[in-house]
């Protein structure tokens, strides 16, 4: 076991001990992406402290959890993982979840939505000294947790580091590389994602569907929040950016384009203010968009926006689109989740649009005089790629705790991850981060 000095005083620790024997524990182990995740911390068993992990998986029920245990032993032909520990704890019964964190340094929160279900987790890894990865796409509760339990998370040394799957570490950490390999001052940046299935296509699984619903029904809570921050605007640098239509033609990525609707730009603002606050770093103008394809897409697109749209407003429409995903989403969101060889033919791509100013360029005169083209690819987003972003930030954060900022808190993954090599630790398994032109 490896032991290792903390950061300060008050860090809460990232060793294993009698008391606390397991470095990640995968929370939610059993459900559809908790499986995933799963089989990915098995798989890097061996980039632990010392070359070694201790883990464990937990949820609500212990059969269950063993035969997940099973499924990835089979899966991986790795019958030891048949042994791993099992925890049961269940986010309606708060003492075993504290039971839970005290065994573990860092607990991957695989439960969601996280609306319903993520903070009794957040309360009891503060409470109880364990640091806490989420994969949440959820912007209100992602800073509400902020706004709520940030201090409290210092005045522990915590960290809680919510957004660690593909909502939103490619969006974040590829804004910071995209700074990084800018020659100057980078002030503005456009992203397309564009995500390509094989013959079997390719769909999500529901619990993503209902954190859609649920949230776009309560968008006026994320208003609320924001306003309690009393945060005032980050200054625009430079030429300001313009944001583009509801549905357009892009040369870009060659295929019609929409604003992505999830996490990202929330996440990334996130970030960009934390480093201009704490680093008087200039920020970055961001926005987001993905690619639907043709002009079928298009019309496809614009009913179902409509109709969701319309339907979340009520609570009979939630209940009609939460009973029937795959009718309702055109496909794109079933209860069963896609299939191996669905996953296993898809992959994304998510290119970065850069503008900003040379180095001694006065950026209050004129357009800006330089562009750079960067580009994250990687599988399949949702169950292979968010695996693999989650547990890389554990394995990051287990590894290089000097790294981070020196206290703990609620932080995006870019604020907690910007000084560290998790860019390098992705690109070497398979989500890979690339200079494509310009600077």
């Amino acid at each position: 076991m490896s032991h290792r000095t903390r950061i300060t005083d008050t860090m809460a620790t990232l060793t294993t001990s009698s008391k606390r024997p397991y470095h990640i524990i995968v929370f939610g182990a059993t459900g559809f992406t908790g499986q995933f995740v799963v089989e990915e911390v098995a798989r890097t068993c061996t980039e632990g402290p010392g070359g070694s992990l201790q883990w464990a998986v937990a949820g609500r029920n212990r059969d269950r959890l063993e035969k997940t245990l099973i499924q990835a032993a089979d899966a991986l032909c790795k019958p030891e993982l048949k042994c791993v520990e099992v925890i049961v704890a269940d986010v309606a019964e708060p003492e075993s979840l504290a039971i839970m964190c005290k065994q573990g340094c860092i607990v991957l929160n695989c439960v969601g939505p996280y609306r319903f279900y993520g903070e009794p987790v957040v309360k009891a890894c503060i409470e109880n000294g364990a640091h806490c990865i989420d994969i949440c796409g959820e912007p209100q509760f992602l800073e509400g947790i902020q706004l709520k339990y940030h201090s409290k998370a210092q005045e522990n040394g915590v960290y809680i580091i919510g957004s660690c799957g593909f909502d939103s570490i490619p969006a974040d950490m590829g804004i910071l590389y995209t700074q990084n390999h800018f020659k100057g001052t980078l002030t503005a940046v456009e992203s397309f994602l564009t995500i390509n299935t094989g013959p079997g296509g390719g769909c999500a699984h529901d619990a993503t569907w209902q954190s859609a619903i649920f949230g776009f029904a309560d968008s006026a809570s994320l208003r609320r929040i924001r306003k309690k921050f009393g945060h005032k605007p980050l200054p625009a640098v430079g030429a300001r950016i313009k944001k583009r239509g509801a549905v357009f033609f892009t040369k870009e990525i060659e295929q019609y384009a929409i604003p992505f609707m999830g996490s990202d730009p929330s996440v990334v603002r996130r970030t960009q203010r934390y480093m201009h606050e704490e680093h008087n770093h200039c920020p970055v103008q961001y926005m987001a968009y993905v690619g639907i394809g043709g002009p079928f897409s298009v019309v496809k697109t614009l009913f179902a926006g409509v109709l969701f749209w319309f339907m979340v407003k009520f609570s009979f429409g939630r209940g009609l689109l939460t009973q029937f995903p795959k009718f309702f989403s055109f496909g794109l969101f079933s209860k069963s989740g896609p299939s191996r060889k669905q996953m296993d033919g898809t992959s994304f791509c998510l290119r970065f649009m850069g503008e900003g100013y040379t180095t001694g360029q006065d950026l209050s005169l004129g357009k800006p005089n330089a562009t750079i083209n960067t580009e994250i690819t990687g599988p399949e987003p949702g169950y292979i790629a968010t695996p693999i972003t989650m547990v890389q930030a554990a394995i990051t954060l287990l590894n290089e705790s000097h790294c981070l900022p020196n206290k703990g808190g609620v932080f995006t993954p870019g604020s907690a991850f910007a000084r560290t090599t998790l860019i390098e630790r992705l690109n070497k398994h398979g989500v890979q981060f690339s200079l494509k032109s310009g600077q």
